[in-house]
């Protein structure tokens, strides 16, 4: 499974006949779905598309697939909702599950006025109780992303080919775990600092 943070008809092209499962951030708030057309009625063309789903726009919202209410330990009380079988235009034969995810107050209302909007695309979708938590891990992903940009410098070499970046890129991993293995002989001894300075 792969935790990624755009989500877009043009990366829903390029996974057409993958076999993968993806856990995406839906960062635009204007974005628009469409959802399954209706029946056909065997006049004219077929539908491809059904109702537009617009996420700043609650009246587009079709009726929700599911809606449970659990308790995070560190974010409290967490109302997690899906929808099912929505599609961007241009990709309308990859479908996806749409999931908001808000954090509520005592009362049941909104505690942050943006909610977490994620999109499911793939096969078999875990539990719904289950598949909003696995993007909490994408933090840990985007730290490990930046240190190897930042300290192990993963984009700065400038190759002539593509085969060397893929050997570069797969020694990434390689030094990051070398580097967690010599944690324990590395000790921190900052230098003393000059006599007069306070």
């Amino acid at each position: 499974m792969f935790l990624e943070r755009k989500l877009g008809h043009p990366f829903l092209e390029g996974k057409a006949g993958q076999r993968v499962q993806n856990l995406l951030q839906v960062t635009r708030s204007n974005l628009c779905l469409w959802g399954a057309p209706t029946t056909y009625s065997g006049r004219g063309r077929p539908r491809k598309h059904g109702d537009k789903f617009k996420l700043n726009e609650p009246l587009t919202w079709s009726e929700v697939t599911q809606s449970i209410e659990v308790t995070h330990s560190k974010l409290g009380r967490v109302k997690v909702s899906l929808w099912s079988n929505l599609h961007f235009r241009k990709t309308a034969t990859r479908p996806m599950s749409l999931i908001r995810v808000e954090r509520l107050d005592d009362l049941g209302n909104s505690r942050v006025s943006k909610s977490l909007w994620l999109a499911w695309v793939g096969e078999e979708m875990p539990l719904l109780e289950e598949v909003w938590q696995l993007y909490l891990q994408r933090f840990t992903v985007d730290h490990w992303y930046r240190f190897l940009k930042q300290r192990l410098h993963w984009t700065l070499p400038k190759f002539s080919s593509p085969k060397q970046c893929e050997r570069w890129s797969d020694l990434m991993p390689l030094m990051t775990w070398e580097l967690w293995l010599a944690r324990d002989i590395v000790t921190d001894n900052p230098l003393p600092s000059p006599k007069g300075r306070g």
